[in-house]
């Protein structure tokens, strides 16, 4: 195969190679090995990444038994749990697309590499590194570092955070007491964005079999990464790329994946960027119409009490397609070299006790919901199947935030009554700007009693209750959400799609024609480059 070292100009070859040597790489392997990029989210800040520098290690071996020769770059990865309940989460979102133009710095600019390993574990680094794969187009594989074992049950974990927000537990108690849930690196234990994420790459086609759910800190762990070293450099020699693998009809196998384990709301945003970075659509509202046709079928934490190591006990992904086979399109090409109806033509067992069959009583419709209505004219999103049912129908009166820490200012002086439909605006990814994942108000709010959140920033894959999101038009554009006074009554009908204001339209266009956008102080460097660039939540948040 021809190398793309080889075609750069001779002058440049015998230069590039030069500083190739300097940097510790062979000149024997830069005569006649693939160059192969290992790019790696590792850091010290991230329990979920801090695995991957030992995990980059058995790539490379694998990738040297094939024949490649390995060459290890780094990029960032924020923890979205530190980030939490500040302003520092305004930062989460923006640095997915930080992590996917830095990457394709490094590889596109350098020129020389014929494929690529991308070891990332959390929230916005893996989709940052599927949208690098996607826009860089040569073969590549993705490693996480799973996820970490649990000793305690969810509702354990949880109980304890609300006996702290009582006043009951010390912060010395909430943090060896959750270290028993986080009892060591590896990605958080619940069916978050992170984990959610890691299996729609297994279901992509882009991460060996049951490499999305294998414990982080196991055998079984680090073999699979030094297979996927040993199967990119097999996708090398074939020629096999990220387009000939992430097709349309592997996006609808992933969103019905997404469905049948009840997956992070935040899979809306990253879906369609990476449809945007392959030339493809998602919408939502074709994901609307899949997730009303493929059930929930486990009750992995937010959806019940279950951790992704009990999902992966039970199967894992490749058990959940399995159940599903009938809805998928098999003839998709996947990074192992053969179609998913081949890597599904084999004996998987299932725990039918965690992974329910399609058409059991248990299994649940619409699990994640698209809502319109005045309210939100472009849509809103819903976790269903962390919903209560004695919310699936709600009536509130508006209780109106123009931030979370004003929220967080209410709920400390006991402002908050039951029945409060909460109203938290400018959090979008232009209002924000960096669209914040409220996870931590919808924490609080498990306190009181039959109350709905609704808003045009994010949630946390982890988030349960009635949390409705993503809404659009944000305020910071003029959508309804900014017209919104307290007192108006807000009825939401999860049944019927619907989330709607219950003011007259001749009120609506009276507010709107004395609509005066929120100001404020305008943001340097980053946030305020990404509040000129960003797009609405419904086009994954893509910049301009």
């Amino acid at each position: 195969m021809e190398r793309a070292i080889d075609r750069l100009e001779p002058f440049q070859r015998a230069i590039s190679k030069a500083h190739l040597a300097s940097a510790g790489v062979s000149i024997d392997a830069l005569e006649s090995r693939p160059l192969i990029a290992i790019a790696n989210s590792w850091n010290e800040v991230c329990p979920g990444h801090e695995p991957l520098k030992k995990l980059a290690e058995e790539v490379k071996k694998g990738i040297l038994e094939a024949g490649g020769e390995p060459i290890e770059f780094n990029t960032i990865a924020m923890c979205d749990g530190i980030a939490q309940g500040h302003p520092g989460m305004r930062y989460c979102l923006p640095h997915r697309d930080i992590i996917t133009d830095s990457c394709e710095a490094m590889i596109v600019g350098e020129g020389v590499f014929d494929g690529v390993v991308y070891l990332a574990s959390c929230d916005k680094i893996i989709p940052g590194m599927l949208n690098a794969a996607a826009r860089i187009n040569l073969p590549s594989i993705i490693v996480t570092a799973g996820p970490c074992y649990a000793e305690i049950k969810p509702n354990e974990s949880k109980e304890l955070r609300q006996r702290f927000l009582r006043g009951e537990a010390t912060e010395r108690e909430v943090i060896e007491g959750t270290l028993k849930y986080y009892t060591g690196p590896g990605v958080c234990p619940f069916l978050g964005t992170a984990n959610t994420m890691g299996c729609l790459c297994e279901g992509l086609g882009m991460m060996l079999p049951n490499g999305a759910l294998y414990p982080s800190s196991t055998s079984m762990r680090r073999f699979s990464a030094r297979e996927s070293g040993i199967r990119l450099m097999e996708l090398v020699e074939k020629n096999i790329k990220p387009s000939d693998i992430m097709s349309q009809e592997a996006l609808n196998n992933t969103i019905k994946l997404l469905s049948a384990i009840g997956g992070s709301l935040n899979a809306l945003i990253h879906l369609p960027a990476l449809a945007h970075e392959l030339g493809l659509e998602v919408t939502w509202e074709e994901i609307a119409h899949i997730t009303s046709q493929v059930p929930v079928i486990c009750n992995i934490v937010p959806n019940g009490n279950l951790t992704c190591v009990d999902l992966y006990q039970a199967g894992g992904v490749p058990a959940i397609l399995k159940t599903i086979e009938s809805t998928l399109q098999k003839d998709v090409m996947t990074c192992t070299g053969k179609t998913l109806a081949e890597n599904l033509n084999r004996k998987i067992e299932i725990n039918r006790e965690i992974i329910r069959t399609m058409d059991d009583e248990q299994s649940i419709t619409n699990g994640i919901q698209v809502l319109y209505g005045n309210l939100a004219p472009e849509g809103a999103l819903v976790k269903t199947s962390a919903v209560p049912k004695d919310l699936h129908v709600f009536t509130g009166k508006a209780r109106v935030f123009n931030s979370e820490d004003e929220c967080y200012e209410a709920f400390h002086r006991h402002e908050i009554q039951e029945g409060t439909a909460l109203i938290v605006r400018y959090e979008g990814p232009q209002g924000g700007p960096g669209m914040k994942e409220l996870h931590r108000i919808t924490e609080i709010m498990k306190g009181i009693a039959h109350c709905g959140i609704i808003t045009d920033g994010r949630f946390s894959g982890a988030s349960g209750g009635l949390s409705i999101g993503y809404l659009c038009p944000e305020a910071a554009v003029g959508g309804t959400i900014a017209l919104v006074e307290d007192g108006d009554i807000i009825h939401v009908d999860l049944n019927q799609n619907m989330i709607h204001l219950q003011i007259s339209d001749e009120e609506l266009e009276k507010r709107r024609a004395n609509f005066k956008p929120l100001v404020r102080v305008a943001e340097k460097g980053l946030l305020g480059r990404y509040a000129k660039l960003v797009q609405s939540a419904k086009t994954g948040a893509v910049l301009k």
